[in-house]
């Protein structure tokens, strides 16, 4: 079954320092990161569980299937231990899906969130600027992912995880003994898992969170088959140009 991944249970900008891999070498197969080694990761609470990217005091970007988000948190490592001194609890103000989301189809899964009021920049919380242009990831490559999803022993985390995921071709991804076109894997996405051997991915809750390669923002977790699947790794919506367009547009006033 495909799923998308998230969960349901009853400033000004600093540019990213790249992330070493020492925070998440191999989510499934993830560790736990650094407390507050990446203050732009946003938690989104409602019905469902997601996260998010702070990339501007009044906006956080995440996956469009991400229904219904009224609460976000920021400066969060551990859910349970509240944090009252690191974190910063704020309300959205609307919601901007992609205007050709199709959940058919996974294409566009983006949204941005407008924010009641602008996040502070502290020590524990930052924004994560976006370029103007995103370089697609070869096949091959390692990028980071994180969130607070569920781990390979099918728990939600209680605290920040990350792997490093293996992009994957996208022909290959596409392939019979990948997802057969079902769904097609489109110039707008990206394929990211194991490396052959292991069983790194993102998974349930992880929905909307940020795929780092290179410390630069260039994907949004989308949708998998399972998790920690070798042939079946988690796909992530490409920050294409005009997905930066749109972006770009919506935060100036009027989305596309």
């Amino acid at each position: 079954m495909f799923a998308p991944r998230d969960f349901r249970v009853f400033i000004p900008c600093v540019v990213l320092l790249i992330v070493q891999s020492s925070y998440g070498s191999e989510i499934t197969e993830g560790k736990e990161v650094e407390p507050h080694s990446l203050p732009f990761m946003v938690l989104l609470q409602s019905t469902e569980r997601c996260g998010g990217t702070l990339i501007d005091p009044k906006w956080v970007l995440t996956a469009a299937h991400c229904k219904n988000m009224t609460v976000v948190v920021l400066g969060v490592h551990s859910i349970k231990a509240m944090e009252t001194n690191s974190r910063q609890v704020l309300r959205v103000k609307k919601s901007y899906p992609h205007s050709s989301f199709d959940k058919k189809t996974h294409v566009n899964d983006l949204m941005l969130l407008q924010l009641d009021n602008p996040a502070k920049q502290t020590g524990t919380v930052k924004c994560l600027k976006l370029g103007d242009s995103i370089e697609d990831p070869k096949a091959g490559n390692k990028c980071l992912v994180a969130g607070w999803g569920m781990t390979e022993r099918m728990e939600i985390s209680d605290v920040l995880m990350s792997v490093n995921v293996t992009v994957v071709d996208r022909k290959k991804c596409n392939s019979s003994d990948y997802y057969n076109h079902n769904p097609v894997i489109t110039d707008s996405m990206i394929c990211a898992g194991s490396d052959g051997k292991n069983s790194a991915d993102t998974c349930k809750g992880d929905s909307g969170g940020p795929l780092l390669c290179n410390g630069a923002l260039v994907g949004v977790t989308s949708f998998g088959k399972g998790c920690g699947v070798i042939k079946k790794p988690g796909v992530y919506t490409f920050l294409t140009q005009s997905h930066l367009a749109w972006i770009k547009k919506t935060m100036n006033g009027g989305a596309m």
